[in-house]
């Protein structure tokens, strides 16, 4: 019998990803008897002749009972110490259940720099291709023992997205104690789950807690999440969740960042990992359409923190925004934040509206002297490699 979701099934790359309350018990340490089991559905995809990455989270989660934590901790201190004790243990847990398989693991821990910098996105993704191609099944994971507030991707679910882009998977499994996007809150008993989602009108008055809709960016503007999801799966949530950061909000913006870029997305309960990836219609699934951008512009787009802002005139923003053009020196009224050549930067409206974001050329410093100049008068006063755009088209995505 052909399968509901036939490009699931058929995806010769699979990138997998489960949540920390998946992982762990309500007391936060490992529960290897779900490592068991995923490791056992994974395996079965691996029998037959499919390529898995599997992006986990739980590395912090796992580091509280060694270290006598109750609870996630809030400062970055503590959760980068607890990251550098669970991660050991986490991929030890992984190795011995892959192993009962005949699988080798291979740990691979990013940053959210691995994939702006072209240089360390290429290294990243040689890595990623290589152990694949040797027949390893790559265990991902932000890097959180060096990851600062600035610098994140807040959540492992957008690190599977981007995860999925970088390494031309074919589709996309995002796993946690959820078991898809209801259109209500099912603890209320008259929410129905969401099978299947083609586009954004599918998400119309989908709100996924705090006045968020559904399809609406999960990141304010220093990264961190805005909300938890009001809408889970029909056992709710547990106490389990607080040993994680993610919710259904994080997991649509996930699945829209996949599924635009040419991936098909699942969300689904960890329980019915073997049927997700089998393509059977559990949770909720998210149909493929749109081209793959460059992988520099999807992290610009859905993950990168803005270092600064610089502000355009009416002409500057409809160069930009209509017609794709670079940012110059002479479109710039304002410029606020520290910044450095090469950081990523919002460009603004003279309301304050952040229409678009690139990568700047100038450092902070350098812009007041540039604004309202034109490139040729600026090379011609400062010298030739003054006569560049402030953001190039190439490094700049509309929001």
């Amino acid at each position: 019998m052909r399968p509901v979701r036939a490009d699931i099934a058929a995806a010769a790359r699979v990138v997998v990803k489960v949540g920390s309350s998946s992982l762990t018990t309500s007391a936060g340490e490992i529960a290897d008897e779900a490592i068991t089991a995923l490791a056992a559905a994974l395996a079965a995809r691996r029998a037959a002749g499919i390529q898995v990455v599997l992006v986990s989270s739980g590395a912090i989660a796992s580091g509280l009972v060694p270290l006598g934590l109750t609870r996630r901790p809030s400062d970055l201190a503590t959760q980068q110490a607890a990251a550098s004790v669970g991660q050991g243990l986490l991929i030890a847990r992984y190795t011995a259940a892959f192993a009962q398989h005949g699988i080798r693991t291979g740990q691979v821990l990013l940053s959210a720099d691995d994939l702006m910098r072209r240089t360390h996105y290429r290294n990243a993704q040689r890595t990623l291709d290589r152990l694949l191609e040797l027949g390893v099944l790559p265990v991902v994971n932000e890097n959180d023992t060096v990851a600062t507030d600035e610098i994140r991707f807040g959540d492992n679910d957008r690190l599977a997205a981007l995860v999925a882009h970088v390494t031309h998977a074919r589709a996309l499994v995002l796993l946690s104690d959820v078991d898809g996007l209801y259109d209500g809150d099912p603890r209320r008993g008259t929410a129905q789950r969401i099978p299947e989602v083609r586009g954004q009108a599918d998400l119309a008055g989908i709100r996924l807690g705090r006045g968020l809709k559904a399809g609406q960016g999960s990141q304010t503007s220093q990264g961190s999440q805005t909300s938890q999801t009001s809408l889970t799966s029909q056992t709710s949530q547990t106490s389990q969740t607080s040993q994680g950061i993610g919710g259904m909000a994080t997991k649509v913006e996930a699945a829209i960042i996949a599924s635009t870029a040419g991936i098909p997305t699942v969300v689904a309960d960890a329980a019915n990992a073997a049927a997700a990836l089998a393509g059977d219609p559990v949770g909720t699934y998210f149909a493929a359409h749109g081209r793959r951008p460059a992988t520099r512009l999807l992290w610009l787009k859905h993950a990168a923190v803005a270092r600064g802002s610089l502000r355009l005139d009416p002409g500057a923003v409809e160069a930009v925004v209509k017609r794709h053009a670079s940012l110059l020196p002479a479109g710039l009224t304002g410029v606020e934040g520290a910044f450095d050549a090469g950081d990523p930067v919002d460009l603004c409206d003279e309301n304050d509206t952040i229409v678009a974001r690139g990568l700047v050329n100038y450092d902070a410093a350098e812009i007041p002297g540039l604004m309202g100049r034109s490139t040729r008068w600026l090379a011609s006063k400062l010298g030739p490699e003054y006569e560049r755009e402030i953001v190039h088209r190439d490094d700049l995505v509309i929001l």
